[in-house]
């Protein structure tokens, strides 16, 4: 088969890579024993074999996706071919806006915590403004 033939059929793992869901095949076929990818609306495992008008409902960290593939490609593309490689749900899609959304609030208005210690003169200043206070 030739670079430019497309396949009838591909591995679960190799598509989710290939559609750059997961950095690597591994990292995809954790995911899918883990029971975060879910063919047809069913639990699967990586060598399942995945063809053009599959469903398939991805969940990684708070985000998800429902999608329906439609192109299975010979080899790994880059991210802006990989989005071409499938169709997801208006709704999939409004849903994970808002989280992202949530999310970014969340961590704006959560406290920040300092990435060091005090030094031994930022604790002075704290001891003399705590000492005068009293």
């Amino acid at each position: 088969m030739s670079d430019t033939q497309r396949a009838d059929t591909l591995r679960l793992d190799k598509w989710l890579w290939a559609a750059r869901f997961f950095k690597t095949r591994k990292l995809a076929a954790e995911a899918i024993i883990g029971g975060k990818v879910h063919l047809n609306g069913q639990r699967t495992k990586p060598g399942k074999e995945v063809r053009q008008g599959s469903r398939l409902r991805v969940h990684k960290g708070t985000l998800e996706w429902d999608i329906v593939i439609k192109v299975i490609p010979s080899q790994r593309r880059p991210a802006s071919e990989a989005v071409l490689f499938f169709e997801e749900d208006e709704s999939s899609a409004l849903k994970r806006q808002e989280v992202i959304r949530q999310e970014r609030l969340l961590k704006a208005s959560a406290p920040r915590i300092p990435a060091i210690r005090p030094s031994k003169r930022d604790r002075r200043m704290i001891r003399r403004f705590t000492e005068k206070g009293e």
